[in-house]
């Protein structure tokens, strides 16, 4: 049991070495770039005139899920980079605006998550999307952009149930 254990540690070890000096980030990263594909994927996949379509009222229609997405990003990167900047999704309905949103918003994240390491992952800042939390709660950089990732993975499968129910193959499904 202790060879098994001590193998088990080696070869996480060996893992963490592969990974570079921020193990923490990259694999972050790797989780950030499946969704930020899968949802840039999805986006691009709609057609235009599906936009405006929600299965039933009282769900938001599927452009609106593509800016809750491009705003939540750009608000959660920007506090990150302590900056208050907007991006102003929420207003538009057109699919080539949404998809432009959405690949800006990737990208201003891209350039928090790029420049960050392990170090920096680990510090705490004001907690920021998700629930409301007592004030002066704060979370680690890597909690934050970890519930980004889930937060975009949660919404990405609500809009895959848009896509079927029009007949379409979701990118991940395909």
């Amino acid at each position: 049991m202790i060879k098994k254990v001590a193998g088990m540690a080696l070869a996480g070890a060996a893992m963490l070495s592969a990974q570079g000096a921020n193990p923490l980030v990259a694999e972050l990263k790797t989780s950030y770039g499946n969704i930020k594909n899968s949802f840039v994927r999805i986006a691009e996949k709609m057609p235009e005139e599906f936009y405006g379509y929600k299965p039933v009222e009282g769900l938001e229609t599927f452009g609106r899920r593509v800016a809750h997405i491009a705003d939540a990003n750009y608000a959660v990167c920007s506090g990150l980079k302590g900056e208050n900047k907007r991006l102003g999704s929420a207003a538009k309905t057109a699919k080539a605006d949404l998809v432009a949103a959405a690949k800006e918003s990737f990208a201003y994240c891209d350039s928090v998550i790029d420049s960050l390491t392990d170090e920096q992952a680990l510090e705490t800042t004001p907690a920021l999307g998700g629930p409301p939390l007592p004030a002066g709660t704060r979370r680690t950089r890597l909690f934050t952009l970890y519930n980004l990732v889930r937060h975009s993975n949660e919404v990405y499968g609500n809009m895959s149930l848009y896509l079927r129910l029009k007949g379409i193959v979701p990118p991940t499904s395909e």
